[in-house]
């Protein structure tokens, strides 16, 4: 009886943990999914320099960020 309760505890343990690694799995693709833009001003606020013929940031706290 007592093999019984600790297999369940194992086993309700391990469902809500795997649904917890579920949700932050999802929440980390959704985060990454989206590329970022800036202003040319912005990157020119952040220490960079727009270089307006490859739309990107070069520098700065924007580094490698497109230019929209």
């Amino acid at each position: 009886m007592r093999i019984r309760r600790i297999l369940a505890a194992v086993i309700a343990t391990a469902a809500l943990a795997g649904l917890g690694l579920t949700g932050a799995a999802t929440a980390t693709a959704a985060t990454q999914g989206a590329p970022t833009y800036v202003t040319p001003s912005e990157c020119k606020q952040g220490g960079g320099t727009a270089d307006l013929a490859d739309n990107t940031c070069k520098g700065g706290t924007h580094n490698g960020e497109k230019i929209d």
